[in-house]
């Protein structure tokens, strides 16, 4: 076992291992921006949303009630993914396909690689660090 520059027990893997817990974390990373996207989208749908309550009120007040009915009575409640709030689906994703990801990753990370989190990252980072620090590329 190496230890890197924080003072983290680095557990000694084989390659496939490494590649493999690489591209979990990879995948796990992916995830969590998929989920901030999600997140912006409901962000920006609430937006418009307050948008259309503007115009609805500013129809109203032009005198034009069907126009502004129609998005107090079918625009403003409506789902964006068939019945569903955006604030559903962010928390359908996060409750469901992420913390499904996040949890067999912890649950490899700490079978391989002792709860040990980038071991490629540490050991590239202890590499290029004792390189630089070495003798042979000073000049």
């Amino acid at each position: 076992m190496a230890v890197d520059d924080t003072g983290t027990d680095v557990p000694e893997l084989a390659p496939a291992e490494m590649d493999a817990l690489h591209s979990i974390q990879l995948g796990i990373e992916h995830a969590y921006r998929a989920y901030a996207d999600l997140l912006a989208c409901h962000h920006r749908t609430g937006h418009a949303m307050d948008r259309f309550a503007e115009a609805e009120r500013l129809l109203r007040e032009a005198g034009h009630d069907e126009y502004a009915d129609r998005i107090r009575d079918d625009l403003l409640p409506a789902g964006a993914v068939e019945d569903r709030w955006t604030y559903e689906l962010v928390t359908e994703y996060r409750g469901g396909l992420v913390e499904e990801l996040d949890a067999f990753e912890t649950a490899i990370r700490d079978d391989l690689a002792e709860g040990v989190d980038h071991v490629s990252e540490r050991l590239q980072q202890q590499a290029w660090r004792a390189r630089a620090r070495s003798e042979e590329w000073k000049r």
